[in-house]
């Protein structure tokens, strides 16, 4: 599904600062993805979760809450999904372990330091 990006960045160093839950997609290969617009015009992914557009701002009993259902209104990155304990999971599960990078392969560079 093809969607109109914004070029609103809202992630700083792979975070989502203003949101206190939002797990790091740092060192995931997960790259952040930018706010994007709908085809009913609404934005999804940034962070105000209000819309002049949305049918959530313009309810009525006519309004059929199907309508809101499907990727379309789900943004990659910037959803509150990635707060549950599987997703943070899958994040952590794409991460190098913080010490291969400084590790020896044979020796034990710790060893007797505590």
């Amino acid at each position: 599904m093809e969607h109109k990006k914004e070029n609103k960045n809202l992630s700083i160093n792979e975070t989502l600062p203003h949101q206190i839950s939002a797990p790091s997609f740092k060192g995931t290969g997960i790259k952040m993805e930018p706010p994007f617009v709908n085809k009913f015009g609404v934005t999804i992914g940034d962070s105000l979760y209000a819309s002049k557009n949305s049918p959530l701002e313009n309810w009525s009993k006519e309004t059929n809450p199907e309508i809101m259902a499907g990727d379309e209104w789900i943004h990659p990155t910037n959803d509150i999904g990635w707060n549950t304990t599987e997703n943070r999971e899958l994040l952590e599960s794409k991460r190098k372990p913080q010490g291969s990078p400084f590790m020896h392969p044979t020796k034990d560079v710790s060893k007797s330091a505590d």
